[in-house]
């Protein structure tokens, strides 16, 4: 396949109203443009304000939000974006990638696809997704066995019997995966078209899909691509425009994802360390030796393949950054050249490595993140998440603040059950505001938000043409059972949008603990 970047940026969106349609002015610089005001503008990035970055619930606001996080990935994807243009300006190369005039876009959708990265988050970040998961496949046999619908002959069914998976129980297996498969990176998606309703370009929309495995697939072995879930089922159709709009093949992803990874990758690791010691979890006086030896260790190990010219690496690293510390005794200079100094190394790196594996990046098949190569770069993040790992998520208020989160998100989806156990009938006679429907789960259904319900709606609306793109056995499923499927999700879309202080305080409101 030969490499021209103008495949993947294009300013068309999925819906065209008229007026665009016949403004033959309208450059894809101004679509990118336009994007970038409709995502900035978003509840979902406001939301990211008070979502966890690693301590819920701070109250301490020089400790990094989600928000603040994106904005830091966001100044790296930029960095790495420029850098690439430069290296293959200076090599002649790119009117023959076809990126020649195409800078700013390229740097534009890297740049917006880092500040939209985190927002598919639950609260309570990562332990949030794990309650999330672990609840669905603790309570989905039994919703699925309560639940009933008439079939062909009139007779009342359960969705799904524990018996042989073949047939119909095989694609309810299928649903039941996707909805145990709840994973930050496809809510991303999911949010910024269906939920929200962006209608963002094709080509930055492309930059979100981190994974490229669809929720009710098996994870393969060996496939760094497919480790985690990218996109669910409800989104399958998405996925099967964007890929046709993009000139994608099916399991591939967009070249600035890769981008948006290694900006988050050397982001991350650095922001982890930085507000422990704002913590008081761990010190600037403990934290030169801490990295050092953790970086010997992994280049001694033999996950990794550090040639003798990185070895020093860290200790470089660090060495400036005691220095700049020590010229100025404050605690922030540390980090200030820490970053500096790692980013030097990294953003260069990262450029180079896109550059190198080209072909494979355009292609969406490159099977592995741009800083994961074994070298010295990727033992020095991989040093400084290590010591993160080790001295701050396992630290005694890190896992109280996680076990409080968990315990909220699980209480919240015990308390909003209910919606779950009705039967079809009840529950449109509840969304059509009918009398006499079950007064609790009428209270409960009155606090989801509208646009999560015209979402529901109109999926169930279009359940023909929504079956059409997927295919057997799946298409052939009775339109009950994609009700119910629609309807966990309007469950998941609500709970997992929720930040961590609205969790606190619903999962309070509902428990009557004042």
């Amino acid at each position: 396949m030969a490499v021209d970047f103008k495949q993947r940026i294009r300013g068309t969106r999925r819906r065209t109203s008229q007026a665009a349609a016949a403004a033959p002015d309208i450059t894809p610089l101004d679509a990118f443009e336009s994007d970038r005001g409709r995502i900035i503008n978003s509840a979902a990035v406001r939301r990211l304000q008070q979502k966890t970055q690693v301590f819920p619930l701070e109250r301490n606001a020089a400790v990094r939000s989600r928000l603040t996080h994106s904005m830091e990935v966001q100044q790296v994807g930029r960095h790495i974006s420029q850098t690439i243009m430069k290296k293959l300006a200076q090599q002649g190369r790119l009117e023959q990638y076809g990126l020649s005039g195409l800078e700013r876009q390229f740097e534009s959708i890297v740049d917006m696809s880092c500040l939209m990265h985190d927002i598919g988050n639950p609260p309570f970040g990562h332990f949030g997704e794990a309650a999330i998961n672990q609840w669905f496949t603790e309570n989905i046999d039994a919703l699925f066995e309560q639940h009933r619908f008439t079939d062909n002959k009139g007779a009342m069914r359960a969705l799904f019997s524990r018996g042989k998976i073949s047939g119909r129980n095989a694609a309810l297996e299928a649903l039941k995966r996707d909805l145990c498969s709840f994973e930050g990176n496809a809510q991303g998606l999911r949010i910024v078209d269906t939920l929200q309703a962006l209608n963002l370009t094709w080509s930055q929309l492309s930059g979100l899909l981190k994974y490229t495995r669809r929720g009710d697939q098996q994870k393969p072995q060996g496939s760094y691509l497919q480790k985690k879930v990218g996109f669910y089922l409800s989104e399958a159709a998405l996925l099967k425009q964007m890929m046709t709009a993009l000139q994608m093949e099916a399991g591939r992803r967009s070249p600035f994802a890769y981008v948006m990874e290694a900006a988050d990758d050397i982001s991350y690791c650095i922001a982890d360390i930085e507000d422990a010691v704002e913590k008081g979890i761990l010190s600037i006086r403990e934290l030169p030796a801490l990295l050092n030896r953790q970086y010997e260790q992994l280049s001694a190990s033999n996950a990794f393949a550090v040639p003798p010219e990185q070895a020093g690496f860290m200790r470089e690293v660090t060495a400036e950054a005691i220095q700049a510390q020590d010229e100025s005794h404050l605690v922030g200079s540390f980090f200030i050249r820490l970053r500096v100094e790692i980013n030097k190394k990294s953003v260069p790196h990262a450029s180079q490595r896109f550059i190198d594996n080209i072909d494979a990046v355009f292609a969406g098949s490159f099977d592995q993140a741009l800083m994961e190569d074994r070298s010295g770069y990727h033992a020095l993040l991989e040093s400084l998440k290590q010591v993160a790992f080790k001295h701050v998520f396992c630290h005694p208020e890190v896992e109280a603040q996680e076990l409080q989160g968990y315990r909220i998100i699980a209480g919240l989806l015990d308390m909003y059950k209910p919606l779950l156990k009705l039967d079809q009938a009840t529950f449109a006679a509840m969304a059509a505001g009918n009398k006499g429907t079950p007064l609790y789960e009428t209270r409960l259904f009155k606090k989801l938000p509208a646009k999560h319900l015209v979402a529901y709606q109109e999926k169930l609306q279009d359940l023909d043409g929504f079956r059409a793109q997927l295919e057997r056995p799946l298409s052939g499923t009775p339109d009950t059972v994609w009700e119910f499927y629609f309807r966990a999700r309007l469950l998941l879309d609500y709970i997992s949008g929720m930040t961590d202080q609205f969790a606190y305080d619903e999962y309070r409101a509902l428990n009557i603990i004042e």
